[in-house]
């Protein structure tokens, strides 16, 4: 798939066929985020893969409004060193690459908010994430059991503006 089909194609997917997704597709999924671009090339991320039912499950239990992890075939969780002052705009150029590279593979995702939330420290802990990383997003991926319409989105019109607003 091409660059810009998978830029106007990806949808947020929440309903998954129970069908794992290969090792080798997550590695480059992953190896896809970490190309992302960061402030100075600090690459201030760390990624954990999450296929286990029941980890999966408990991600689900404590994240709001990610019910639907639990029937996922993975989901990732993105992490930065919470020193780097870039750290919630590197994590997500990250995520952004995550959920466009699982389009490319054909696998659905969602990006449920991570950072800040009342649910970051429970799963921290679970996970024995270090102390100096904060948790950006959390990222379900599946093969998609639906394929949802496009989301109204405004005109170009109204949202582009040249050489001034």
């Amino acid at each position: 798939m091409e660059a810009l089909e998978a830029l106007k194609k990806r949808r947020s997917i929440r309903k998954y066929i129970d069908k794992p997704i290969p090792k080798e597709i997550l590695e480059d999924i992953i190896d896809c985020a970490r190309l992302a671009p960061s402030g100075n090339n600090a690459q201030p991320w760390h990624f954990v893969v999450i296929t286990d039912k029941e980890r999966l499950k408990f991600i689900a239990e404590k994240a709001t409004y990610g019910k639907f992890i639990k029937d996922a075939g993975a989901c990732v969780i993105v992490y930065c060193d919470k020193n780097n002052r870039h750290h919630l705009e590197d994590g997500s150029a990250a995520t952004e690459n995550i959920l466009l590279a699982a389009t490319a593979y054909g696998i659905g995702s969602c990006w449920v908010a991570g950072y800040n939330r009342t649910y970051e420290k429970e799963i921290n802990e679970y996970l024995n994430i270090p102390d100096n990383l904060r948790m950006i997003s959390i990222i379900s991926l599946g093969y998609p059991a639906e394929e949802p319409q496009p989301k109204y989105k405004k005109a170009l019109s109204e949202v582009l503006h040249w050489e001034k607003f």
